[in-house]
């Protein structure tokens, strides 16, 4: 397996969980923004949608052809940029609840990337 591929596969499916975030909950940041959603959907659309098609083909190529490995591999990291974002935008931290969660989402791509399928 060509880890190079899971990498870029993963830096796809960041950069469109990010976009998404922003597309999302930029409404709580920006008036405009929260005035302007046709706009911002539109503009922000192609971006993520392209980010998470090639994010999905490198994850897909890597696990030999299986889909499931990529939607849960764009789950978990969905949950770390999300995490990283209301931290840093939105000034919410994280609780016991949610330290859990992050730990789960970390045990979710390490089984996905070292278990091996028969």
């Amino acid at each position: 397996m060509n880890y190079k591929t899971f990498i870029i596969g993963l830096i796809f499916f960041l950069v469109a969980q990010c976009l998404a975030w922003f597309q999302t909950n930029g409404q709580f940041l920006s008036t405009w923004v929260k005035d302007h959603p046709i706009i911002v959907s539109g503009l922000m659309g192609i971006p993520i949608g392209a980010s998470y098609i090639y994010g999905t083909t490198y994850i897909v190529e890597y696990f030999d052809g299986l889909l499931w490995p990529a939607r849960i591999v764009a789950f978990a990291t969905g949950i770390f940029s999300f995490y990283i974002l209301t931290l840093i935008f939105m000034k919410e931290g994280i609780n016991i609840k949610t330290g859990t969660i992050l730990v789960l989402a970390s045990m979710i791509i390490i089984l996905q990337v070292f278990w091996k399928y028969d």
